[in-house]
């Protein structure tokens, strides 16, 4: 059974950090792709960052490059994502999700596991 499940959310003031944490089960890591989304209340799912496990090969949205660092952890099939300088407009809830791929895509529509989310929220 393939699990995915976040953690690490919660409510943070602008400047500040967070890492939120993807615990994984069930799922060869080696061949997939590693992604996190967000998803604001009233706007449609996004991209954030994504790895691949097998070489750790990164890609970040451009709003949070520079800010963002997504890392993987073998031993404990677990996908990190540390967000610094955060920002209002980073309050969503961050989902964490999977695609059995080489190359990495930022569409949800490519991604078959999915977590339940986390919880940010940033105050001004």
């Amino acid at each position: 059974q393939v699990r995915l499940v976040e953690s690490g959310g919660g409510l943070v003031q602008a400047g500040g950090s967070l890492r939120l944490s993807c615990a994984t089960s069930g799922l060869t890591l080696s061949s997939r792709v590693m992604g996190w989304f967000r998803q604001a209340l009233g706007k449609e799912r996004e991209f954030v960052a994504a790895i691949r496990w097998k070489d750790g090969y990164t890609v970040y949205t451009d709003s949070v490059k520079g800010r963002c660092t997504i890392s993987r952890d073998n031993a404990k099939n677990t996908v990190y994502l540390q967000i610094d300088m955060l920002r209002p407009e980073d309050t969503a809830v961050y989902y964490c999700a999977s695609d059995n791929t080489w190359t990495i895509y930022t569409s949800v529509y490519n991604y078959d596991y999915w977590g339940q989310g986390t919880q940010v929220n940033v105050s001004s």
